[in-house]
């Protein structure tokens, strides 16, 4: 945790979900701290988006407890989490097809931990825009900007609730070589201000050079946890990405 401090800020304690007989998340135990940028990485289908979906109320777990600063957080639900201080993209790019980019941004003032309105929050707003790089798009639709617009207005109406903790589940997917950068550049302004985040991820340049620290996820249970150097050099983490025969 070379940037984070020692505080908390997140802690899952033997968390598991799981859907019938499936289990997509096994006793999975993690703090993150304070200021820390946190890598959830691992296969498709190791879990990852379902302890996202966990952590911010979409999902109750089945057992296990989640704590937001010590405060219990388990099985809330996402409206109640939000307002505690967590906010989150989507892996799909999640809009209001009906409203301004402006308006989009602004719902996540008013529904989130720090609330605002009026005049204050359409000048937050503003300046989020501004601070993602889209600075005369409060006009638009958000059905007529390009997909890496969309994600910059997803991320800005997170950081609108001016949330304790970030959560980016595979915002940089889908992003051509160029775009891609520039997500990496807004995500590691992000961190140098403070930030804490838990990022879901495959492109692992990204890991590399915005994560503090990795949790590495297979079948549903922990693999790994250590530096993203650590890790990914792991022999068990190899396994799980490439399988026996490349290892």
């Amino acid at each position: 945790m070379s940037s984070a401090s020692t505080a908390a800020a997140l802690s899952a304690n033997a968390v598991t979900k799981h859907f019938g007989g499936l289990i997509a998340v096994e006793d999975m135990t993690f703090e993150l701290g304070e200021k820390e940028v946190l890598g959830l990485i691992g296969p498709n289908g190791s879990g990852k988006t379902t302890m996202m979906n966990l952590i911010s109320g979409a999902l109750r777990p089945n057992s296990g407890e989640i704590r937001l600063y010590g405060d219990t957080i388990t099985g809330i639900g996402a409206s109640r989490v939000a307002k505690k201080g967590v906010a989150r993209t989507f892996q799909l790019v999640r809009m209001l097809p009906a409203m301004t980019v402006l308006e989009n941004v602004a719902a996540g003032g008013v529904f989130g931990h720090a609330r605002r309105w009026g005049k204050d929050l359409e000048d937050y707003a503003q300046a989020l825009l501004q601070r993602v790089g889209l600075p005369n798009a409060g006009n638009a639709l958000v059905s007529a900007l390009t997909y890496i617009d969309q994600k910059r207005v997803e991320l800005a109406r997170a950081l609108a609730s001016e949330p304790k903790i970030l959560l980016l589940d595979e915002w940089l997917a889908g992003l051509n070589p160029t775009e891609l950068k520039i997500g990496i550049a807004l995500i590691e302004q992000l961190r140098t201000e403070g930030c804490t985040i838990i990022i879901v991820e495959h492109v692992m340049h990204a890991i590399r050079s915005l994560c503090d620290r990795c949790i590495v996820m297979n079948s549903g249970a922990k693999i790994a946890e250590g530096t993203p150097a650590e890790v990914l050099a792991d022999h068990g983490v190899i396994r799980a990405y490439l399988g026996d025969a490349d290892a």
